[in-house]
Parts: structure tokens; sequence; C-alpha cells
């Protein structure tokens, strides 16, 4: 495979990942580079190691997987989504506030938007695509995108603050009812 398609790939499978990084910047507060960093390093490294996985798993399991792999994706994303929904309209003071930057929360979403990576590693296996190349330029642009979308989500997100949670929720849910569609049609 050459670079062009590879880097295709790799912008095709960033794409939940930069959404949902615009999403965690609307909710990130005193914005340093240390955080968009620590958010933009956990989509690249998920983004990078899935394929790895669906590569090494192999042909034998892509059917198993490929029935399935929406469905989680779609669960989680709209879990959370509905879980920055309720916490906007309940304003219950008791009730923890979305944190992107907690590390449970940001492994759950880097895990939700990079499960088609897996499903795509199994392609490469069976394309016999060189996967040390492939998943490093994957890697590298997921990065760069969702280094971006947090920055581009916070500068909005200073914008529309009162609103931000309830819009978050539902680009969530909105993603993963686009993964759900596509896996399914």
């Amino acid at each position: 495979m050459e670079l062009v398609t590879i880097s295709m790939i790799g912008f095709g499978l960033a794409a939940d990942a930069f959404a949902v990084s615009l999403t965690s910047g609307l909710y990130i507060r005193n914005l340093k580079w240390q955080k968009a960093l620590k958010v933009a390093i956990a989509f690249g490294v998920f983004q990078a190691i899935m394929p790895l996985m669906g590569w090494g798993v192999g042909v034998g399991f892509r059917d198993y997987i490929i029935r399935f792999d929406h469905w989680v994706g779609f669960i989680l994303l709209s879990v959370l989504g509905a879980r920055m929904i309720h916490e906007a309209i309940s304003k219950d003071e008791e009730t923890e506030p979305f944190n992107p930057m907690k590390i449970e929360t940001l492994i759950f979403m880097a895990i939700a938007t990079s499960i088609d990576a897996l499903a795509a590693g199994l392609g490469f296996a069976v394309l016999q695509t060189p996967i040390l190349f492939t998943i490093a330029v994957i890697g590298v642009i997921t990065f760069w995108l969702c280094l971006g979308g947090v920055y581009i989500g916070h500068h909005f997100g200073d914008r529309f603050q009162d609103k931000v949670e309830i819009i978050g929720g539902l680009i969530l849910i909105a993603i993963g009812s686009r993964i759900l569609w596509e896996g399914l049609a």
C-alpha cells in the first residue's frame, strides 16, 4: 500500500477521534498544552495499537469482530453522551461533572473511537500491508488531528459555555449512531 492510500485510511479512521477531541476541548478549562497533548496522545496511541491488534489476530476472527464492532462503539459513545446530557439537565451538585481528562474517561473514549481501526487491522493482514509503517502513519495523523481538535473545541467551548454539556453529549451520541448506521448498512 502506498503512502497516499495509507494516509487516506488514517484520516478516515481518525475522523471519530477528531470529533470526540473537539467535544473534549469543549470541557477542558484552563487549557494548557499538556492537557491537549494528553488527549492527542491517547487517541493517537489507540488508533495505532488497535490496527496492530487486528493485524495480529488475523483473518480467522475478522468476520466475528465485524459483526459487533459498530455496536460496541455505539454503546460506549451513547452512554458517555447520555451521561453528559443528564448532568447538564439535572444540575445535581453531587454528580461528578464530565471530565475528559480523567484517565478512565479518556481511555474509554479512545477505545470507542478506535474499534473500527481494529477491523481495519484485520484487513491489513489480508492485504499483507507493512503494518509498522501503516500504524505509524495512522497514529501520527490521529495525534495531529486530535491536538487541533482539542484547541478548536476549547475555543468554541468558551463561547457557548452554558450549552456545552448538551452539545457535547449530542455530538457523542451522533457519532455513536453514525458508527452503528455504517456498521448495519
